[in-house]
């Protein structure tokens, strides 16, 4: 034989008669390889079978029905540490057996074209659910390995395909490890209409700083978020609702501020125009940078002099009086303090603000700060915030950085809300507990409502105190 064909031979050998299998595995085998990824399926049976024998029939009957007794009443008794603690594990157990599993999964796989046929045995490859994950009833996450092959983006290609296959609201993709898909699926919007402005409380002993409550989440319960205790970050674009949020508070904390609990701050760099109507409210006001600027040194010194008091009195933390109020400063568009002034201003507002921000916790001294773009370039100190909301953005980045990194891949579509006004207010917060997220509205705040809070809630003058209003000579307080 000569070289040439000696050659030859080496070459193309393998590829007639090399060790690449030319059909599938045993169906034995394959039925072994599937139990070994969910050893649930043959555990939860010999279990059962074995406290059957060990205390017969009746009693583990009657075992398993106190048990199922007992998850249902915990449901409907405690529904708040049931859907925190149970609720997911057992939404997600039960989606992935009835949804994600199978050949209703296999089918659904080839319609939209995310199989391929193995080159050489003619085996159809499917990929595969490693994980499903349920952080409310509306929305699933489910983490799939690709057939090789596949990339992200050719599955995001196939994305509105697969939820209209699914029957789904929207599906989003995402990249989650090398050769693994995070495919979030929203079944439905749980908000079909707006949500009524929460009624504003008749005295001060009514209202709970520590939840103010601002409007619903998915379950039908109240949305509530803290005023104490830490910072607020709302991040939304243009139209997206934070108005329905700062007004929302400032009515749940209403007789708080008529009664000098709570004092607010305001700082308006959009000349006033959506809070102006507000104005008798607050302790002090700002809508302009040098008046700002005037605002955050002033909120700063209150917050040493209060620090120097509860050292004299040594008191490590104070409770909210009329004698040691919460002072609440409110940035609206706080890029503009932040990023979008003259380099000076900015960097001489931000240094007040991070001073305030590290040390104001213990003495009652908060920050609420909107942002539509919430980059760092644009908050520098985005991380000093410890409450973050985000509603409806313009880009999938931008959920991560309110909410953290992964928030999106959890569930938190705030890119995908609509942004029309049929949507506004619609957002997502990370419950601390679960870390999971949840998805809630604020509640439509109208002109009559802001109107009602400010006649019934606005603190009495005091000729001593001198409000910074837009033209920097308006007189304004708070008792």
């Amino acid at each position: 034989m000569s070289k040439r064909s000696s050659s030859a031979t080496r070459i193309n050998g393998p590829a007639r008669h090399g060790t690449r299998a030319t059909r599938p595995p045993g169906r034995e085998f394959q039925a072994a390889a599937w139990l070994a990824r969910h050893p649930g399926f043959i555990a939860a049976p010999l279990l059962g079978l074995g406290l059957a024998l060990s205390l017969g029939p009746l009693i583990t009957a009657a075992a398993l029905a106190v048990l199922m007794a007992g998850v249902a009443v915990w449901g409907r008794a405690h529904p708040a540490s049931f859907d925190r603690f149970a609720a997911p594990h057992l939404r997600a157990a039960w989606r992935r057996w009835t949804v994600y599993r199978g050949r209703r999964w296999t089918q659904l796989m080839s319609d939209c074209g995310l199989t391929r046929e193995h080159r050489h045995s003619g085996e159809q490859l499917v990929p595969r659910v490693l994980r499903v994950r349920s952080s409310s009833s509306t929305i699933d996450t489910v983490y799939v390995r690709m057939v090789r092959g596949q990339d992200v983006a050719f599955w995001q290609e196939r994305a509105s395909v697969l939820y209209e296959a699914l029957i789904a609201h929207r599906v989003a993709i995402t990249r989650h490890r090398p050769g693994v898909v995070a495919v979030v699926i929203e079944w439905e919007l749980p908000f079909t209409r707006t949500i009524p402005a929460p009624d504003i409380p008749e005295q001060a002993d009514d209202v709970d700083l520590g939840a103010v409550e601002i409007g619903d989440n998915e379950r039908g319960e109240p949305f509530t978020a803290p005023l104490v205790g830490g910072h607020r970050l709302v991040a939304g674009a243009s139209g997206s609702g934070k108005g329905s949020i700062l007004w929302s508070t400032l009515r749940g904390v209403g007789p708080c501020l008529r009664d000098g609990v709570v004092r607010v701050w305001m700082v308006d760099l959009k000349g006033g125009v959506e809070t102006e109507q507000g104005a008798p409210l607050f302790h002090r006001y700002a809508t302009s940078m040098a008046e700002a600027l005037e605002l955050l040194a002033e909120f700063r010194d209150a917050m040493r002099d209060r620090q120097d008091d509860m050292r004299e009195q040594n008191i490590r933390a104070c409770t909210p009086s009329a004698a040691t109020p919460v002072e609440l400063l409110v940035i609206d568009e706080m890029a503009m303090l932040t990023a979008y002034g003259d380099r000076t201003s900015v960097r001489e507002a931000l240094r007040l603000l991070a001073e305030v921000m590290t040390q104001g916790r213990a003495s009652l001294f908060a920050v609420h700060g909107y942002l539509q773009e919430p980059s760092k370039d644009v908050v520098d100190v985005r991380e000093l915030f410890t409450q973050r909301i985000c509603l409806g953005v313009t880009a999938a980045s931008h959920v991560d950085m309110v909410l953290g990194e992964g928030a999106r891949e959890r569930g938190a579509l705030a890119d995908e809300v609509p942004g029309d006004a049929r949507h506004a207010g619609i957002g997502f917060v990370i419950d601390r507990g679960s870390r999971l997220p949840v998805r809630f509205r604020a509640a439509f705040v109208s002109d009559d409502g802001i109107a009602e809070l400010v006649q019934r809630c606005a603190p009495p003058l005091d000729a001593d105190v001198i409000g910074l209003h837009n033209d920097g000579d308006t007189e304004r307080g708070a008792a």
